[in-house]
């Protein structure tokens, strides 16, 4: 007997090696291997006869050797190959019978109708109380979708176990109910825990959702948010544009300024030089007025510093503008913060406020600006000129002292 049942599994073997499709990723020989033993452990524990015992393990050799073939009926092709092997041995036909019967007992409608049947089923579903339960149940997910048969999503999969675990298998055998069914339980709790945790996962992201569209209903529109952010961004920008222009012109009349104080002023004590007084105190002049003009734009303008109460009831302050509660204490300033954020029209009204009080002050600068880079413009012309015409009557008057006797 034991040589026939290593005969057995190497046929198995190179049959499951040559002709099983790749497909097949649960139901190969890991998997028969994996019954065979679980039929010994059953065996073990157990009284059965010598001969029972060969037809179980038989049995349980070929008892997927059908997939061979595909997935449906597996079990008659099973039956067909394990009969042909066993013909081939010159087994008695009674033995072949068992193990028919075993054979098709692991159709899953199939009810046991001997010991050596309930054995069998026992045996080909012993993984759902061993630890490698979760590895080879996705296997078996994985084949059914790679084989075309069912497209089960992981949660939908932990629902065909839990219905498995709770209405459709159950052991037979009281070794199978002492020792295998604790372990089926932990498995059912631990597919029940995730079902509850999923849930409450789905429970939270709908409540999130719900909060995230009531809030997205109750906050100010995104095209309003997008207005004022843009427009002020627009008018900061420019703010800083007409600072840089400012400087630019200070440091440009500067520099003039002290060229002239250094090299050319200097020299008008010269009798000879008296002719670039006029010219150089038009560039001078001319100069000054531009700093002065540029400091006026850039200059800040802060109010008192402190807001009451009644304005912010009253709504007349806003205290987005640091000018308005720079002087009051922290306390007075966050109270009037949440009486604000209680109103969002007065929140649109500040926001409103500030857009209006920044584009008076840009008119101003870009105004004081403009008349800044007139002025420049002027006395830089003006001074050319006036140095041209200084140059050109001194160049007359030694002409005329030359020709004149």
């Amino acid at each position: 007997m034991k040589e026939l049942l290593e005969k057995a599994e190497e046929t198995v073997f190179e049959l499951f090696k040559n002709e099983l499709p790749a497909t097949v990723i649960y139901h190969n020989f890991l998997h028969t291997k994996r019954v065979v033993e679980s039929v010994q452990e059953l065996i073990d524990g157990m009284e059965i006869s010598e001969e029972d015992q060969f037809v179980l393990k038989v049995a349980t050799w070929f008892h997927d050797t059908g997939h061979i073939h595909g997935a449906v009926q597996h079990e008659e092709q099973s039956v067909a190959i394990a009969r042909q092997f066993l013909e081939s041995q010159k087994i008695d036909a009674n033995i072949i019978a068992k193990v028919t019967s075993c054979i098709m007992a692991t159709q899953m409608e199939h009810e046991p109708q001997n010991h050596l049947e309930e054995i069998m089923r026992d045996a080909d579903s012993s993984h759902l109380a061993k630890k490698y339960y979760h590895g080879v149940s996705e296997l078996l997910r994985q084949e059914l979708q790679l084989q075309n048969i069912a497209n089960f999503t992981p949660k939908e999969w932990r629902e065909q176990n839990i219905e498995l675990f709770t209405t459709t298998h159950r052991y037979y055998t009281r070794y199978a109910i002492e020792n295998w069914e604790p372990k089926k339980s932990t498995h059912l709790l631990e597919l029940l825990k995730k079902r509850k945790k999923t849930k409450k996962k789905k429970k939270k992201e709908e409540l999130k959702a719900q909060l995230k569209a009531k809030y997205k209903n109750e906050s100010p529109e995104r095209g309003i948010q997008t207005l004022f952010r843009v427009t002020l961004r627009n008018h900061i920008k420019l703010s800083d544009i007409a600072d840089t222009k400012a400087n630019i012109l200070l440091s440009v009349n500067a520099i003039i300024i002290s060229l002239a104080l250094a090299n050319l002023i200097p020299k008008l004590d010269a009798p000879n030089n008296r002719h670039l007084m006029i010219p150089s105190l038009i560039l001078v002049l001319f100069s000054v007025a531009s700093i002065i003009l540029s400091i006026m734009s850039t200059q800040p303008k802060v109010t008192g510093g402190e807001f009451t109460k009644d304005q912010v009831r009253d709504h007349k302050v806003n205290v987005l503008f640091f000018g308005n509660f720079y002087k009051m204490s922290y306390q007075n300033y966050q109270w009037a913060v949440d009486e604000v954020l209680k109103d969002k029209k007065y929140i649109y009204k500040m926001l409103t406020k500030d857009l209006y009080y920044l584009g008076l002050v840009l008119k101003k600068k870009y105004a004081l600006l403009k008349i800044t880079y007139v002025v420049f413009t002027a006395g830089i012309i003006l001074s050319v000129v006036a140095f041209i015409v200084a140059f050109s009557q001194t160049e007359f008057r030694e002409i005329e002292q030359i020709i004149t006797p």
